[in-house]
């Protein structure tokens, strides 16, 4: 295939996606968007009505998820299209168009969550018995109402809303401080040459063979981060600070309470999740002497750990070749997943290979109304297969949660958005493990599992458990001074690297480089998402009671109850340490596995 990059209508067809299933072509979504242009203010209709007698509450669900499928059909169209030339302006202009349309629709209808919540859950109830048709969107009804005791008064509830972009500064000033203000200046590289170290070179630097290579990029972007110390730890605080406060005002235990509230999810699985990780620790200790032995290193450092511990893999995989090796690893998910997955081979669901103006990366996207497309840029690379898996995964929980259920319970949960992709992903590394006699090629994937599963089940953990000890240091009355958080960081590292590493003291600052701690308590559901795989392949690998069956189950389930009892449905129970402990035992596995090839 080679690298350079070709005009679009230079790419044979099949290797380009078929929107012709959603519109046939442009002019056909023009008519559409004009007649939901007007369609749109009928939503109107039911102001101040919403709640009056149980017709007018169904006629306007009925109604909103009727404009809403009109409304991201056109928006699914115009966005893909975008996507595949992002120079097109015509494209760009679509998409606007329809963004600007959402938007729209979305002011018609803000009346609707807040006449809702003016009534009692018990009024609705009543609403069934008149009206039985309303049972369709009874968990959707009901999983609206859980916020009512942390809902406020209406003047309270427009105030904040008024204050939301205030709230959102903390995160801002960090963004633009370390994206645009911080420089960390020149560092040569291994070909001598002088680079301008970044936040996106850093990881390239910090895997170079050269020790001293990586100690100067380790040492040149933590010392400058050191000297913002008191900047970024006023805008940790003050987010933290923010969170505390709005989660007291809406009457929640605390901010970790009130930030999975939405997914419905207790504290006690984002705290089982620390105490699983705490009580295996031994495990990423054995990882990191593994690597120590391995580099032939006296002292292990902190910046000797992204070092790959193998020669990078320059075997090629074609597309073709690719896809049947995806065919191949996902079999044992049964044939009526595999038939599904040629369709998306057969019926143009994927766009693979790079041209001109195309979206970077790579994603799965889709809904009710189009097909679950995937879009890719295939460079003929192992990790390309792996991409394709992944992103097949999701098109695949996408297809089964829309073709098994209503309009309104086809939507999964970013809580579980990861299992299904992961799943493949694992399936693809572990049959590619079992099924090559190349040594070096084994050692390429073991190498690389053993990376994601550091970065993912012990990192990620990591962050979790500092942040919720920080957010319970401010809700206990402690002020969060850049020496607490510093020493609160370095004390962690000393507990997650172990005896055997040396923990340097720059390491402190690193805490002020996260992103992920002004998203609200998120990066868990990475580890949870990675250790439901674990648990899901082990069952399903092993022929366990059901464990298929159960898992093509919860694939089906779509967004049709909470993320936790839908993930009891594929036989995972988040709450106990099982679900955790597989995921560090196949990581224990994959270890072993190495140290035996080598």
């Amino acid at each position: 295939m080679g690298k350079s990059q070709r005009r679009r209508e230079e790419i044979e067809e099949k290797y380009t996606w078929d929107l012709s299933y959603i519109y046939k072509k442009d002019s056909d979504w023009q008519n559409d968007f004009n007649k939901v242009s007007k369609e749109i203010k009928q939503i109107s209709n039911f102001k101040g009505i919403l709640v009056s007698n149980a017709k007018n509450l169904l006629n306007y669900l009925n109604l909103s998820c009727l404009l809403e499928r009109k409304l991201y059909k056109l928006y699914y169209y115009a966005n893909l299209k975008h996507d595949q030339d992002t120079t097109n302006s015509k494209y760009q202009e679509m998409l606007g168009k329809i963004k600007n349309l959402i938007n729209k629709y979305e002011e018609l209808d803000a009346y609707s969550n807040p006449e809702l919540m003016r009534v009692d859950y018990n009024l609705i109830k009543d609403f069934y018995k008149q009206e039985p048709k309303l049972k369709e969107y009874k968990f959707i009804l009901e999983n609206i109402y859980r916020f009512k005791k942390h809902i406020l008064d209406d003047d309270t509830e427009k105030l904040l809303s008024s204050l939301s972009k205030v709230f959102d500064k903390s995160a801002e000033t960090f963004e633009m401080l370390t994206d645009a203000d911080m420089k960390f200046g020149m560092i040569t590289d291994e070909k001598g040459h002088e680079v301008e170290l970044t936040e996106s070179n850093y990881r390239v630097f910090l895997q170079s063979k050269d020790r001293n290579i990586r100690k100067k990029a380790f040492e040149q972007l933590l010392g400058k981060y050191s000297e913002f110390k008191n900047t970024i730890s006023s805008t940790f605080a003050g987010n933290v600070d923010m969170l505390t406060t709005l989660a007291k005002l809406k009457h929640y235990r605390s901010s970790l309470e009130a930030s999975l509230f939405s997914d419905n999810v207790s504290p006690k699985v984002y705290n089982n999740l620390i105490d699983t990780i705490n009580e295996n620790l031994n495990v990423i200790y054995k990882y990191f002497d593994l690597k120590k032995k391995f580099l032939k290193l006296d002292e292990f450092h902190l910046y000797d750990q992204y070092v790959d511990l193998v020669k990078e893999n320059t075997k090629e995989y074609p597309f073709e070749e690719g896809k049947k090796i995806v065919l191949k690893a996902l079999s044992v998910l049964g044939e009526d997943y595999v038939n599904n997955l040629n369709k998306a081979f057969n019926e143009r669901w994927i766009d693979v290979y790079n041209n001109v103006g195309k979206r970077s990366g790579a994603y799965s996207s889709g809904f009710y109304d189009t097909k679950p497309y995937v879009l890719l840029n295939y460079e003929n690379t192992l990790n390309d297969v792996s991409t394709l898996a992944h992103e097949l995964g999701h098109s695949m929980h996408t297809y089964y949660s829309c073709l098994n259920n209503p309009y309104q319970y086809s939507k999964y949960t970013i809580f579980v958005a990861e299992v299904a992709s992961t799943v493949n992903e694992l399936l693809l590394n572990l049959y590619l493990l079992n099924n090559t006699s190349d040594k070096e090629e084994k050692k390429y994937i073991l190498s690389n599992l053993m990376d994601l599963f550091k970065a993912t089940l012990y990192r990620q953990t990591m962050f979790a458990e500092y942040e919720r000890d920080m957010h319970l240091k401010n809700e206990k009355g402690e002020v969060l001074t850049n020496e607490l958080l510093c020493n609160e960081y370095y004390k962690l590292n000393l507990k997650y690297f172990g005896p055997d590493v040396v923990v340097d003291d720059l390491i402190k600052y690193e805490w002020e480089r996260i992103p992920h701690f002004y998203y609200d308590f998120y990066v868990y559901k990475y580890v949870i998402g990675l250790s439901c795989a674990c648990f899901i392949v082990d069952g399903i690998l092993n022929k366990k009671d059901k464990a298929l069956e159960n898992y093509l189950k919860f694939l089906s389930s779509g967004g049709s109850d909470y993320p936790i009892n839908e993930l009891k449905i594929a036989g995972i129970d988040v709450t106990k340490k099982e679900v955790i402990e597989s995921a560090i035992k196949m990581f224990d596995g994959f270890i072993d596995q190495f140290i035996e090839l080598m």
